[in-house]
């Protein structure tokens, strides 16, 4: 790629930063430009509900690079700078002020906001919302000790942050419209291993409820309303019910768009072969699964940038890796890997009451889709290599602590 060509990349993540790593170790000598929404340098964004509200790091600690990094990279980073528009024909990229800017080849790592849905009383003060790390110092301030939160929604989010609101003194009540919490991501079975946790934590666990409005006196959040005509009474409220992922620009550049995203191909490269997509946006074919998977990921934002890049200076190749995430609540650490949207069955394997076990999800052929280790470290080669041969096992033995993983397939 000559050294005169021009890389935007729209997102000030850890993506947009990964991107930029990327293609200036693979000899990219041309201009970057990298815009981010907000004001800070690009970070991680899991420490907001983790070691954040733990008060166990600052930002500095989960800051990806320093300024003077960007500028030893001769990268034109653009913070508090929002691109409005994406005009592909013309490859430029409007701004916010009228300005535009003009690409050879462009990365969207725009993310995803906050779901917020239309609550009543959802615009009053103390009611939170963590995306970002203004919205995390926030949250963070009224975190105090014999303080009150209500969280709706018992997602990821709202679930670590009352880890680590209980962990601090604060009385937490969490409202859960599913029967379990985190039950569309794990489903029923393993979501009642959270819900004992968060009881036993001393949360109040209100599941398969509906909140019907956010109370508040004199403009402030003063708990909830719920359907059943039950109230939760709290000093400030965390609306924790999903995320949006930002894919207005990629829908106004006329990119093909699908499962909730931009789709993309294995090299992450989306309908206009001048743009790629990672990150929460992008709908990625997925060679072992043979689908366009989109996850919001923290793993994503670490691992596509590398591919995309690649793709952008003339050399594309495949985005492989298994979805991953992880989660700390409580003496609970778990790593999930694999793709289940549907599956037959839950198979545990070793001390669920306990909390150190492994649980498998099969389809109907007895094939691992995906696995969850917690408090049990050093297996997660072993649970990805039985999801990428796709092939049966034996239940009993995947039951069974004592036959090593490692030789179910052999």
């Amino acid at each position: 790629m000559a050294s005169s060509s021009a890389f935007v990349i729209i997102g000030g993540g850890l993506a947009g930063a990964k991107a930029v790593e990327a293609l200036r170790g693979n000899g990219f000598d041309g201009q970057i430009i990298l815009f981010g929404a907000e004001n800070q340098l690009p970070y991680e964004r899991p420490p907001l509900s983790k070691e954040f509200l733990a008060g166990k790091k600052s930002l500095a600690e989960f800051t990806v690079h320093d300024a003077d990094w960007y500028r030893d990279n001769r990268v034109d980073l653009r913070l508090g700078a929002r691109a409005s528009s994406v005009d592909a024909q013309k490859h430029t990229v409007g701004l916010a002020d009228g300005t535009a800017v003009a690409y050879d080849k462009l990365l969207l790592a725009t993310g995803s906001d906050s779901r917020r849905p239309p609550i009543p009383g959802s615009d009053v003060e103390g009611v939170h919302y963590l995306r970002t790390y203004d919205d995390a110092e926030a949250l963070n301030s009224i975190l105090t000790e014999g303080s009150s939160l209500a969280v709706v929604g018992a997602g990821w989010i709202g679930l670590e942050v009352a880890a680590g609101a209980r962990q601090r003194g604060v009385d937490v009540t969490v409202v859960e419209t599913a029967g379990q919490p985190l039950q569309a991501a794990l489903g029923e079975t393993v979501g009642a291993v959270f819900a004992d946790l968060h009881r036993e934590h001393g949360v109040d666990l209100r599941l398969r409820a509906q909140v019907e409005e956010i109370t508040a006196d004199g403009g402030r959040a003063t708990g909830l309303r719920m359907r059943d005509g039950s109230t939760v009474a709290a000093d400030a409220v965390l609306v924790a019910v999903g995320a949006k992922p930002n894919v207005e620009l990629a829908e106004g550049a006329g990119l093909a768009m699908g499962e909730g995203g931009v789709l993309v191909d294995a090299s992450l490269r989306t309908s206009d072969p001048d743009i790629y997509a990672v990150g929460d946006i992008a709908a990625a074919e997925h060679p072992l699964f043979a689908a366009r998977i989109r996850t919001e990921h923290w793993a994503n934002a670490l691992k596509q940038p590398a591919v995309a890049a690649a793709g952008m200076l003339g050399n594309p190749g495949e985005y492989a890796e298994l979805p991953y995430f992880f989660t700390d609540q409580y003496d609970l650490g778990m790593e999930y890997a694999g793709h289940a949207p549907s599956f037959e069955r839950v198979v545990f394997r070793g001390d669920v009451a306990g909390r150190e076990f492994v649980a498998f999800w099969l389809d109907a052929d007895d094939r691992v889709l995906a696995g969850m280790n917690v408090n049990i470290w050093d297996v997660l080669d072993d649970v990805k290599a039985l999801i990428r041969a796709q092939a049966p096992v034996d239940v009993e033995q995947l039951a069974d602590p004592k036959s090593p993983l490692g030789e179910l397939l052999a």
